[in-house]
């Protein structure tokens, strides 16, 4: 939907690429303005201008600094009225802005001192009064200038970066995740956003509270105020009753039971989106091969190993344990109603999935690396994630009292839900959508028994609970050490069945072009399957060893595979400032599968450095003679982006034509001919620059 948004407003944007910076100034800058930032979606807006940086119609450092410089001159603007009438405000309110939604801002302002400046920037509904509320208060303007800058610039490369990041993030995950152990930085990167999202909530969220519940029912008083909507009132009384009704936060059947009706359609709505893209082949099928071929370059025994003990936590057995386990404890501390609604929960998920992979029979990924008998969508493990632990995570956050607990406990159960996805993902045996088509089947199925919980507690009359059975503590504990045990056992003692291999038979040919079943073959390709750089070389060789011998003879270096080693040394090589010439390369798709290999060259005649890249892909035909068929693409990397993404050269044909020469100098191959593989065109790799070529592509057999 948001790239949709994009593509339709693309062709105005055409017209107006220098004003795009000035139409950030003025939405960050009215956006901080007392009142009327409350209206006006500046942040969205500065979001989608960072969108079109990332399609080249805009920079995104100039982008950046237009909306600092804006948000900067809005909060002093802010800072001034709240200077020259901030008494008077204060005291009597400014259109919807109510005296108590200014006080409670004023009191976390007095509770965070100086600092609120900067992160009140950060909060809707803080960031357009913190500035009035200094002003007011006549905070020092040197004090108030450092912390609003701070706060801009942060603001400012928050939102111009995540509408960048966003329309680029499928680009950039095919540089990123090629690199060595990124994995794993991706992983740490989450779980640290995780933890501060976390240590934010906890130590903030009290104080935030308040002051978003008393701008509500300042917008509420405001709307119902106006005397249209009041005369709409009068004319309707069925209809407002009916929603008054819903928004009634007293009973169950009002506010409570229409945020979980709305959040069940919402994630039934999606699901239904999901099911959409699997039976018509949407992208998202496209991106679920290529991702599954993309984890499988850089997978590790070690990281397997993890990620087996992650996922038998979703395993049949380990789940009915589980459930045993948790039944048990709530019934010795009496938490009668809960039962039911878990139950309901673990069943209803279980038997979806159940129904839902009998329904669609998508077979597993072939890149699995054990066996596994049912079929690939939902993945049960996700939705039982969600259905068991959540709910898990549910009861504790209800019989919690203290709010850092209620924190700490859902974002672990939150993390362990996205560890047993991704588990599933890495070890190849669920695509991408399955994991996500399982978060969705648990969320209902966790929205309802949720809901069936809520309407218990309200109907139940509000007295102390029914004290535990005798003995309940000890009992849980050895009943939580017990099934702990058993966990370790289990997993110590499981040992998969290798998943059997599911290459294709090798085809024998006589015409060499004859590996190209359509022109989408032609060219090399995005994560979700769009045409990108064309094939520059088709090459035949008695084997891979025969040609990367050849290559290594004309001084070219066959690169590292992917691994935990090789992601070592690139970051001693970017902290040390030390070459390290077999760095992997950045994968590529062609026909849905990465490289077999990488070919790089470094070029020291040149003033600037260049590193040549040879991508090689090991076709499934032979000649009549036994000869392997590769395809490869020549292209160069010329600096960086950024200072840390490298820069390919938008020159492919020379590149091309360089290698020619230096293999038949070699004089190791037979020439072919050259054949016209695409049309000549102008295009956009896989990271965004730029590239041109005439389409044709060397033939060559090795001697």
């Amino acid at each position: 939907m948001f790239n949709d948004l994009i593509n339709h407003i693309l062709p105005s944007v055409e017209h107006f690429r220098g004003g795009g910076y000035w139409i950030a100034f003025f939405a960050a800058l009215l956006e901080t303005t007392a009142g009327i930032g409350l209206i006006l979606p500046g942040s969205t807006i500065i979001l989608i201008l960072g969108a079109l940086a990332a399609r080249g119609y805009l920079d995104p450092g100039d982008l950046i600094w237009f909306a600092v410089l804006g948000a900067i001159v809005g909060d002093n603007v802010n800072y001034s009225l709240g200077k020259r009438f901030g008494a008077r405000w204060l005291k009597n309110g400014i259109w919807f802005i109510k005296p108590d939604h200014l006080e409670k801002s004023r009191h976390f302002m007095d509770k965070h001192g100086a600092k609120s400046i900067f992160l009140g920037r950060f909060v809707p509904s803080l960031k357009e009064v913190m500035p009035f509320i200094a002003g007011s208060i006549q905070m020092n303007i040197r004090t108030f200038m450092f912390w609003n800058a701070l706060g801009a610039i942060g603001w400012g490369f928050q939102w111009v970066l995540a509408g960048y990041v966003f329309a680029h993030s499928l680009n950039l995950a095919e540089l990123w995740l090629s690199r060595a152990g990124l994995f794993l930085a991706v992983v740490l990167l989450l779980g640290t956003l995780l933890y501060s999202a976390k240590w934010f909530i906890i130590k903030n969220g009290k104080d935030i509270s308040p002051v978003v519940g008393s701008l509500w029912n300042s917008v509420k008083g405001a709307f119902l105020g106006n005397e249209h909507i009041h005369a709409w009132i009068e004319r309707h009384p069925g209809t407002t009753t009916f929603l008054h009704s819903r928004l009634n936060n007293s009973t169950f059947t009002g506010l409570p039971l229409s945020i979980l009706i709305l959040a069940f359609i919402y994630v039934l709505a999606l699901f239904g989106g999901i099911v959409e893209d699997l039976i018509t082949s949407d992208p998202i099928v496209f991106a679920d091969i290529r991702v599954a071929n993309l984890l499988a370059v850089f997978r590790s025994d070690g990281l397997a190993t993890v990620f087996t003990w992650i996922t038998l936590l979703g395993k049949s057995q380990v789940v009915i344990v589980v459930i045993a386990a948790a039944t048990v404890l709530l019934l010795i501390w009496r938490r009668y109603m809960y039962v039911l609604p878990f139950l309901i929960a673990v069943t209803g998920s279980e038997i979806f999935t159940y129904l839902g992979k009998l329904a669609f029979h998508r077979p597993r990924p072939e890149m699995a690396i054990f066996a596994e008998s049912s079929f690939s969508f939902p993945s049960g493990h996700a939705t039982i994630a969600v259905a068991l632990y959540g709910f898990i995570s549910y009861i504790l956050i209800r019989l919690t009292p203290s709010w850092q607990r209620k924190v700490n406990v859902f974002f672990t159960g939150i993390l362990m839900i996205l560890a047993i996805g991704l588990s599933r993902i890495y070890l190849g045996v669920h695509y991408l959508s399955d994991v996500w088509g399982g978060y969705l089947v648990g969320a209902m199925w966790l929205i309802i028994a949720i809901s069936i919980c809520e309407w218990l507690q309200y109907r139940v009359i509000r007295n102390e609970p029914p004290a535990p059975m005798r003995m309940a503590g000890p009992i849980s504990l050895a009943l939580v050490c017990t099934t702990v045990l058993f966990f370790v056992g289990f997993a110590l003692h499981y040992h998969p069945s290798p998943a059997t291999s599911g290459s294709n038979p090798m085809t024998a040919v006589s015409d060499v072009t004859a590996i190209f079943a359509n022109d989408h073959m032609h060219s090399t390709e995005s994560v979700l399957g769009e045409k990108q750089e064309p094939l520059n070389f088709i090459i035949v060789a008695k084997d891979e060893r025969q040609l990367i011998d050849t290559l290594t003879n004309r001084g070219w270096i066959n690169a590292d595979r992917v691994g935990a080693a090789s992601f070592i040394k690139v970051m001693q090589s970017l902290v040390l400032k030390t070459p390290y010439p077999s760095a992997p390369v950045s994968p590529s798709f062609w026909n849905a599968r990465t490289q077999n290999f990488s070919c790089v060259k470094p070029d020291a005649n040149t003033l600037a450095p260049v590193t040549h890249h040879l991508r090689i892909w090991r076709t499934s035909a032979i000649t009549r003679e036994g000869a392997s068929i590769f395809v490869g693409l020549v292209n160069a990397v010329a600096g960086t982006k950024w200072g840390i993404v490298p820069k390919l050269s938008a020159d492919l044909d020379s590149e091309r034509e360089s290698l020619y020469q230096d293999l038949v100098v070699s004089g190791k191959i037979r020439p072919l001919g050259k054949k016209q593989l695409v049309q000549p065109q102008i295009g956009t790799n896989f990271i965004g620059d730029q590239f041109f070529t005439d389409g044709k592509a060397y033939i060559i057999s090795l001697l």
